[in-house]
């Protein structure tokens, strides 16, 4: 069973997927940590950021492997475990310019349905996984919240995490991706298109509930 999880910056994806993942006991794919792996990468061999086709030449010369559990994604790139690396200010702050690269985006998608057919069941988020890389899941969700309450989630994120960053540059980084990405989602919130869960004031177990409580109706739907 593929269940694809997309929205914006902080609504809580990653968290809910990988939630979900545990209870349902199959795996869990964190699709951005590759696009924040490519974008280490060319940060870390000073790749102009505005060089399209050395960005390309480092999407397509990156080793990137996920080990994909119920609860945990490692990253390991180029042989290097880099899961933490992947979580500073400084390379959320250019994953955008990477993943506004159609040709990256296909890199990346191919490597996605890959791991999807070799795994077969699992949970999977991001920003088009519903839309474009899984468009026949058997349940899409899309998640959402407002930006301000976006923020907050990432900012106290990266402060546990040790990053020294202001509130207001997250925010301001948040409503940055929201511009960008907003294309990507637009198929999921057509009526049909996914299940919409507004997370700005649920917990994280609330969400996981109600996604169950979907994914139990589809499975009866079928039966």
């Amino acid at each position: 069973m593929i269940i694809t999880i997309d929205g914006p910056a902080g609504s809580g994806k990653s968290t809910a997927a990988r939630r979900l993942a545990a209870a349902m006991g199959i795996p869990y794919l964190d699709t951005g940590a590759m696009y924040r792996a490519v974008t280490l990468k060319a940060l870390e061999a000073g790749v102009p950021l505005d060089d399209e086709e050395a960005l390309v030449a480092v999407a397509a010369g990156t080793d990137i492997r996920l080990d994909c559990g119920p609860t945990h994604v490692r990253v390991i790139m180029d042989g290097r475990d880099v899961s933490e690396a992947l979580r500073t200010m400084r390379v959320s702050r250019h994953t955008n310019q990477i993943a506004r690269v159609p040709r990256i985006r296909q890199i990346l998608v191919d490597k996605q349905r890959e791991i999807g057919r070799r795994l077969g069941s699992l949970v999977t988020e991001g920003r088009d996984q519903g839309s474009v890389v899984f468009p026949d899941a058997d349940v899409k969700f899309f998640l959402d919240a407002s930006d301000v309450r976006r923020a907050k989630r990432r900012y106290h994120e990266m402060c546990a995490d040790g990053e020294d960053v202001r509130f207001e540059d997250v925010l301001q980084n948040i409503r940055l991706r929201d511009g960008n990405d907003r294309g990507q989602w637009e198929p999921l919130l057509r009526p049909g298109g996914a299940v919409c869960i507004d997370t700005t004031s649920l917990t994280i177990q609330e969400v996981v509930d109600r996604m169950l409580e979907e994914i139990r109706r589809a499975r009866a739907g079928r039966e």
